[in-house]
């Protein structure tokens, strides 16, 4: 999420927003233009790439109006600028010009890396706008879109719409929306199932989370459910996967509360206490015997066999059997 200071004040003379996240640098933009529009709703908004702002652009842009307008000047990637244009901004940031604010978009790397120190030395508000990456950047990403709109959404609910929707945040914020839209209450899983059953990676997901439960039988319907709606066989052979890891790490570490555990294992808490239910019926054997599937199962999708639907069958119904050892 873009993260801001204290004090925040988007009509300062300058901003810049610094990273990767098309999203999150769209609405450092937007909070800008929305902040000065709301002074005056006849704000002029100038948003400009690198080969419109020519040496000597900034200064016509910026010279006092006979009228006062307010303005907001947008420089997207800023970074590819021109030298003698980098002279021009870095030379406005020491007498910026009132009712006028700049918006810098730069990508934070080292390219136009002089212009993004100089805008930090002269006191820039900056909004940091980093790529996403990380699994539970989304997850937190999630969580707060849901803050921001005000209302509730349970863990399960909030990482089940992540293993739906994948890592477009643009996807992940529309979701979001829709679903405050449409429900009332608090947003669990079961909300999010039936809105995006249709993810491939939810449904491989579902079809892992069976297994490990020992529930073969609806294991195997959602397995055939998602071939038949066109999930990647691999991607179903990542989710027994990481199901049947999980069951292993959990059972062979240490007890603990849901929180230590998961800085250990590098779990949210919340998967710490589903991990816990699903494990009762497993065996250190039956982990060496569900991972020996799983390997199997990848083989066969991946070329090694004829059936790739045959060879996600049989290790489906292996995992289920093995998750039932103690039972």
């Amino acid at each position: 999420m873009a993260r801001k200071p204290a004090n925040d004040n988007p009509l300062a003379p300058v901003t810049i927003a610094v990273g990767q996240e098309d999203l999150l640098l769209d609405r450092a933009v937007q909070q800008v233009v929305a902040a000065a529009r709301a002074a005056d709703s006849d704000t002029d908004v100038r948003d400009l790439t690198p080969d419109q702002l020519q040496p000597g652009t900034l200064a016509e842009l910026t010279s006092p109006s006979l009228f006062a307008e307010r303005k907001v000047v947008v420089v997207r990637n800023a970074q590819d600028l021109s030298a003698d244009t980098i002279k021009d901004v870095k030379a406005y940031f020491g007498a910026p010009v009132e009712e006028i604010t700049l918006v810098l978009l730069h990508a934070g790397a080292a390219k136009g890396k002089g212009l993004l120190d100089a805008a930090r030395m002269a006191g820039a508000r900056e909004v940091a706008c980093p790529k996403m990456t990380k699994p539970a950047d989304r997850l937190a990403f999630v969580r707060a879109e849901f803050r921001t709109l005000g209302r509730s959404a349970t863990p399960e609910a909030c990482q089940a719409l992540v293993d739906a929707i994948g890592s477009d945040l643009r996807e992940l914020a529309s979701a979001v929306t829709q679903l405050v839209a449409d429900v009332e209450g608090t947003i669990d899983e079961a909300v999010v199932g039936r809105y995006y059953t249709g993810r491939a990676e939810a449904s491989s997901f579902t079809v892992a989370d069976r297994a490990v439960e020992g529930r073969a039988a609806e294991a195997l319907e959602a397995l055939r459910w998602s071939l038949a709606t066109g999930v990647a066989p691999v991607m179903i052979t990542s989710a027994l996967a990481q199901g049947v890891r999980a069951i292993g790490k959990l059972s062979s570490a240490r007890g603990g509360r849901p929180a230590d555990l998961a800085r250990e294992l590098g779990m949210p808490p919340w998967k710490i206490d589903r991990v816990r239910q699903q494990m009762r019926g497993w065996t250190p054997d039956g982990v060496a015997v569900a991972l020996r599937a799983v390997a199997e199962a990848d083989a066969g999708v991946k070329g090694g066999g004829d059936d790739p639907e045959y060879a996600l069958e049989k290790a489906v119904v292996t995992i289920a059997r093995a998750a039932r050892a103690r039972r």
